[in-house]
C-alpha cells in the first residue's frame, strides 16, 4: 500500500496543475489591447500595450476631445451651422452623405462621428474650427502631446490608413479617459439609435457602431473602428456600481469577436474588481485664507473622485491620505491647481489627484488696500 502511495505522489507531482490566471484567456484573437479603471487610470490587463498599430476610426476620439473643449470653452456651439465642402462631402467610407454645400448643425455632426463614424461630418468639424484638415490634425497631434503620449501619430482625421498614422492600446485608453471628463460625450455616445435630417424627405437612420451600447450592461461608448490595416478595433466604456472600466481591443480580424473579447474584457474587471470611493469628486478638503485680495476664505476642491481600486478579496483598510498645497500666487481662476491630494498604502504614494479652486481670487489694488487702511484707522 505505501509503495502506492508514493507511486501516486510522483505522478501528481510531475504532473502537477498550473494555476491559470482567467485574464490569460483574454483578447487571444486581438494583436493589442487594455482594461483600465477610469477614475485613477490603473491598468487591470494589458496586452502589447505600447506597440504601434494602425486604429481606424478611433482616430476620432482626439478630434472629438478638441471639439468638446471647444463647446464648453464657448468658442463654438451646439447650434452652430456648418456647411460642408466639396472635401469634406467627397469623404469615402463611412459616411452620413453630406452634400456639398449642405448646412448640418455641429450637434447633430458629432451624432455622425460618435454614432456613424462618419468620415464626412469629422472633415467639416475639422474644418469649421481650424480652417483645413490639415490644421485640425496638428492639434490633435498636439493634443496628444500635451496627455503625455509617445506613441501615437496622427496624419488624418478619419483614420484611414496612411503610412505613419498610429496609435497604441495604452495610448488609446489615455486618449479614451481623456475624452470621457468631458460629460457631454454621453449624451452622444451611449444613443444606440437615432435620425438626421428630421422633418424633411432624406431622414437619415443613425445606428450606433458599438453595438455593446445596446448589449452589455452599463455600457455607454465609446468608439469603434476598421480599416484593412487596423482590423476591428474598439474603445468601450461601461459603468457599474462606482466603477467605470475603459476596455482597448485593437487587431480583431471580425468583428463579431471584437465585441465578444472586448465583453469578455470588461467581464474580468467587474467580476474581479472593486472601488472603494474615500471622498467625491467636488468634495471641499480644506479651505485657504488670502489677505489682501478680494477673497478672504477660498475652498479647495477634488478634481476627480478620491478612489482606491482593488480585487474583491483585498482588504480595504489601510489606506492613508495627505494633503499638500502649493506655495500659491494669486491671481487665481476657476479650476487652477493649487495642490495634490495623495492616497498612501503602506506609506507609499499610490495616487495623486489635483485639488482646484473654483472661485476666482485677485490680489487687491492700491485703492482697496488704501480702503481698508482707512477702515482699520478710523474703526469703520
Amino acid at each position: 500500500m505505501k509503495r502506492v502511495i508514493v507511486l501516486m505522489m510522483i505522478f501528481l507531482t510531475m504532473f502537477s496543475f498550473k494555476k491559470v490566471d482567467a485574464s490569460e484567456n483574454l483578447i487571444v484573437n486581438g494583436k493589442a489591447g487594455l482594461l483600465m479603471e477610469a477614475n485613477s487610470g490603473e491598468i487591470i490587463f494589458e496586452k502589447n500595450k505600447d506597440e504601434r498599430l494602425a486604429v481606424a476610426s478611433m482616430t476620432k476620439m482626439v478630434g472629438l476631445i478638441i471639439i468638446m473643449e471647444k463647446i464648453e470653452n464657448k468658442e463654438i456651439s451646439l447650434d452652430d451651422i456648418v456647411t460642408a465642402s466639396k472635401n469634406a462631402s467627397g469623404m469615402g467610407g463611412s459616411q452620413i452623405y453630406l452634400e456639398t454645400g449642405e448646412k448640418m448643425t455641429v450637434r447633430d455632426l458629432i451624432k455622425g462621428i460618435t454614432m456613424a463614424s462618419a468620415n464626412d461630418a469629422t472633415v467639416a468639424m475639422a474644418e469649421y474650427i481650424a480652417g483645413t484638415e490639415e490644421k485640425f490634425v496638428e492639434m490633435m497631434n498636439e493634443k496628444v502631446k500635451s496627455l503625455g503620449l509617445v506613441n501615437t501619430n496622427f496624419v488624418n482625421v478619419t483614420g484611414l490608413d496612411e503610412d505613419n498614422h498610429y496609435s497604441s492600446g495604452y495610448d488609446m485608453a489615455m486618449i479614451a479617459r481623456e475624452l470621457l471628463k468631458h460629460e457631454m460625450i454621453y449624451d452622444f455616445t451611449s444613443v444606440y439609435e437615432d435620425y438626421l435630417r428630421v422633418n424633411t424627405d432624406n431622414k437619415f437612420w443613425l445606428v450606433n457602431t458599438n453595438r455593446l451600447v445596446n448589449l452589455y450592461e452599463g455600457a455607454d461608448g465609446l468608439k469603434t473602428g476598421f480599416t484593412d490595416a487596423a482590423g476591428y478595433c474598439m474603445a468601450v466604456t461601461a459603468k457599474r456600481g462606482n466603477m467605470r472600466l475603459i476596455a482597448i481591443v485593437l487587431g480583431e480580424e471580425k468583428g463579431s469577436v471584437r465585441n465578444e473579447e472586448t465583453a469578455e474584457l470588461l467581464d474580468y474587471g467587474f467580476n474581479n474588481y472593486k472601488v472603494i470611493n474615500l471622498k467625491e469628486k467636488d468634495s471641499v478638503v480644506d479651505s485657504i485664507k488670502f489677505e489682501k485680495s478680494t477673497v478672504n476664505n477660498v475652498n479647495i476642491y477634488l478634481e476627480r473622485d478620491a478612489s482606491v481600486l482593488m480585487k474583491n478579496s483585498d482588504n480595504e483598510n489601510g489606506y492613508d491620505t495627505l494633503i499638500e498645497i502649493d506655495n500659491i500666487k494669486l491671481p487665481l481662476s476657476s479650476n487652477d491647481i493649487v495642490g495634490k491630494f495623495l492616497i498612501k498604502k503602506n506609506g507609499s504614494v499610490i495616487d495623486e489627484i489635483n485639488l482646484i479652486v473654483k472661485d476666482s481670487v485677485k490680489a487687491k489694488n492700491f485703492f482697496q488696500l488704501f480702503i481698508d487702511i482707512l477702515k482699520n484707522t478710523l474703526y469703520i
